[in-house]
């Protein structure tokens, strides 16, 4: 582990720039659950076990035509966990780097620990846009949602799209979502694209990724292909390919602490 601990910290020393790749690993130790498997959605959600619903058929955009307290019962649950989540420390460890994110988590995170220039690839729970969709509008997310805590159901009135009236759901890429509007993410991608053709050195730092819900992986292994300079952290798949990149197996803010230490 130290050589590899050592390999990676002299890529970030040596790096012209740093493009972080983050998964839902990377929320862990800020107290984010894990929602990796029926039975990780599960302790984390036990009214969802009673009822038999996985995280892929609650996170579907069908509950917001079919039962619309059911899917905002989700989705005002995180929400409020997510506004009242604290980044961890490793957050500032890539901030002092000048790291610039990808990322497929929804929660806003990076965003909260002052990173600008976000790419958030499936969307963010902190925006909201029509059901229907009635027009390509989105907007922040002012309102609040009540959760009851038993039944997971949405409390009250739901929010409301301001151009129609109808219902209004989070701007996030759902499973088989083919309501949802992509243009904010899809600008974000494109200036971070923009970005990464002007670096030199570049150096990928991935956290939390997984294989299930490849995106992250498979950005961060095309961001450091012409190079190999990727740096891997991930408790359950480390593996690097071909030996393109560094393995570190343990957690985000372990790696993270360790890497700002080699690296002072």
């Amino acid at each position: 582990m130290d050589e590899a601990y050592d390999r990676a910290a002299e890529l970030i020393a040596g790096a012209g720039a740093v493009l972080v790749c983050a998964g839902a690993g990377m929320g862990v130790d800020s107290g984010l659950p894990d929602f990796r498997g029926t039975e990780g959605f599960w302790r984390a959600y036990p009214p969802y076990e009673r009822l038999g619903l996985r995280f892929e058929e609650i996170a579907d955009p069908v509950h917001f035509a079919d039962d619309p307290a059911l899917a905002w019962g989700f989705y005002g649950h995180r929400l409020n966990l997510y506004r009242a989540t604290v980044p961890h420390e490793g957050f500032e460890v890539l901030r002092s780097w000048g790291a610039r994110a990808f990322t497929s988590n929804v929660d806003g995170q990076f965003q909260k620990a002052g990173f600008t220039d976000v790419a958030e690839v499936h969307g963010s729970i902190h925006h909201a846009q029509c059901v229907e969709p009635c027009t390509d509008e989105i907007w922040g997310c002012a309102f609040d949602v009540e959760v009851d805590p038993e039944s997971m159901r949405a409390v009250g009135e739901l929010p409301s799209c301001p151009s129609c009236g109808g219902l209004a759901r989070p701007n996030i890429l759902m499973f088989g979502d083919w309501g949802w509007v992509p243009h904010r993410s899809q600008a974000q991608l494109e200036e971070l694209a923009r970005w990464r053709r002007a670096q030199h050195d570049l150096v990928v730092v991935e956290i939390g990724a997984g294989t299930a819900v490849p995106t992250v992986r498979r950005q961060a292994e095309l961001a450091s292909a012409a190079s190999g300079a990727l740096i891997r952290i991930n408790t359950r798949e480390p593996a690097v390919r071909h030996g393109r990149g560094v393995s570190l197996p343990v957690g985000a803010l372990e790696a993270l602490r360790t890497l700002a230490r080699r690296t002072a």
